[in-house]
């Protein structure tokens, strides 16, 4: 072999370049989607603010005060709910918006509602609330005693949340169809992303109000109030489709999948250049 070869194959040896070309593309991928999902979720941030407050909107409260008959009314009805839930026939419960806001501010299980939400208005198309949702705000350093190292400070989502109930793995949800605020436009990928709303998500494996939702068959609107009922003889089915629960998370994949292929062809041109070039010198040495 020639003295020309062996240093050529030297070079390829000693060549830093050509044997970590792996390492370097797997570094700069780590680095790529570590640096996009920190760019996606300040401008996340930015985009919420657009449409948030920083202080909550006042939500009504119903007051419980001389209203014994239609606390008797409801409580009347729920009573019969729960035992209709164990007997072999059909079981209805119909509750009007005024019902549900009385329930919210009659029944401890429901007291994380108060100021967060209230029913507006029932139609056989939707239900509409008043809301003011809590949302984490952008983050930032700490500079308060007992705020850590980093911290956020909140934005209030206020305005009229209007949805469609449904049955989501035993689990009453909320599909969101839009939320009006005044003077601003909720993004569609925001709905996406919030819908469904697992509204009832705190009672799962609850042995009271969990239990009923694990017994629904069906929760639908009318005219005027919300219907929940369990069918004799029926099995409890999802009324809410994967692929509603999955699109707005397909589309966020679907996206990252895009960039990072782009990418990831940008570095593997940068690479063969490189290593064409690196050829190159090597033959003219």
């Amino acid at each position: 072999m020639s003295e020309s070869t062996t240093e050529k194959d030297q070079v390829s040896e000693k060549s830093p370049f050509a044997g970590c070309a792996i390492l370097i593309v797997a570094a700069a991928v780590m680095i790529f989607l570590i640096g996009f999902s920190i760019t996606v979720l300040f401008r996340q941030f930015n985009e919420i603010v657009k449409f948030t407050d920083e202080k909550p909107a006042v939500v009504p409260v119903v007051s419980l005060e001389g209203k014994e008959a239609e606390l008797n009314t409801l409580a009347e009805k729920l009573e019969a709910f729960r035992l209709g839930l164990g007997g072999e026939e059909t079981a209805i419960l119909e509750l009007n918006a005024s019902e549900l806001n009385l329930a919210i501010h009659t029944y401890k299980d429901f007291e994380d509602l108060r100021g967060m939400l209230d029913v507006k208005d029932i139609s056989p198309e939707e239900i509409r609330f008043d809301i003011s949702f809590q949302l984490n705000g952008k983050p930032r350093l700490g500079r308060k005693e007992g705020e850590g190292m980093f911290t956020s400070d909140p934005r209030y989502l206020n305005g009229v949340l209007i949805a469609e109930p449904g049955l989501l793995n035993q689990e009453v949800v909320l599909q969101v169809r839009d939320i009006k605020v005044p003077d601003k436009v909720v993004p569609r990928e925001f709905l996406e992303q919030m819908s469904p709303y697992r509204i009832a998500e705190r009672y799962v494996g609850d042995s009271t109000i969990g239990d009923v939702m694990g017994q629904l068959t069906n929760v639908e609107l009318g005219d005027g109030f919300i219907r929940f009922e369990k069918v004799a003889g029926e099995v409890a089915k999802d009324t809410i489709s994967d692929e509603d629960v999955d699109l707005a998370s397909t589309k966020l994949f679907t996206f990252l999948g895009i960039a990072a292929s782009i990418f990831l062809l940008i570095v593997a041109v940068i690479l063969i250049l490189g290593l064409r070039l690196k050829k190159r010198r090597d033959a003219s040495v």
